[in-house]
């Protein structure tokens, strides 16, 4: 009978840790969204395209430590991203980190937690999001675009929702962040081949850079 008590009390905890962290979450979100609006007069554009429920990946390109945080304010839904643990080491970065319910990897890693959490995020039927380019600038530099989104796709069976950030730098500070239709990939469902991994990253990266224009 002590042990049920004690079990109710700690649900009872963690539910109300889980309320006030969503209450703190929304705050955050709302703020940073004021911010954008003022500073970089942000406009969202293709909103509809993203479905309000079932599992799907959102893919953007990669220019600045803004993108994470757009996409998370503007998507409409409870969004988990992929993150570099070297996130931790910035103050304001771990914060949101934390906040936004980050799923860290290790540098150069393909850590198995990080993947056994992205998959249960999309099996729970919520957002997974990331970025195809692996680093800021990716395609600028020359690096080779990573297929960790075409490989949750074709294990988990989500739809990916292409993600286009334009502006922001200097020059050109109004940033429009724009989501592309749906792209389904059920065809390929379950292929593990780099052949097929390939074609659908270069796909998913095709569909970002269009809506970079």
């Amino acid at each position: 009978m002590k042990n049920e008590k004690i079990l109710i009390l700690l649900r009872r905890d963690n539910k109300m840790k889980e309320f006030f962290k969503k209450i703190g979450r929304g705050i955050v979100k709302g703020a940073i969204y004021i911010y954008c609006k003022i500073i970089y007069r942000m406009k969202v554009v293709g909103k509809e395209n993203i479905p309000k429920k079932g599992p799907i990946i959102i893919c953007g390109n990669h220019k600045s430590f803004l993108d994470p945080p757009v996409i998370e304010v503007t998507c409409g839904r409870y969004t988990r991203f992929l993150a570099k643990e070297e996130l931790t080491k910035h103050l304001f970065l771990k914060f949101l980190g934390k906040v936004f319910d980050a799923i860290l990897v290790k540098k150069d890693s393909k850590e198995v937690t990080a993947i056994k959490e992205s998959l249960k995020t999309l099996k729970n039927g919520d957002c997974l999001a990331l970025f195809p380019e692996g680093t800021r600038n990716g395609l600028a530099k020359g690096e080779d675009v990573k297929d960790g989104a075409a490989f949750f796709a074709l294990r988990s069976g989500s739809k990916v929702i292409p993600c286009g950030i334009k502006g922001g730098e200097r020059g050109n500070w109004k940033v429009t962040v724009t989501y592309g239709k749906p792209l389904d990939f059920s065809e390929y469902k379950g292929a593990k081949d780099k052949e097929t991994l390939d074609k659908v990253t270069k796909e998913i990266m095709d569909n970002i850079i269009s809506l970079t224009k």
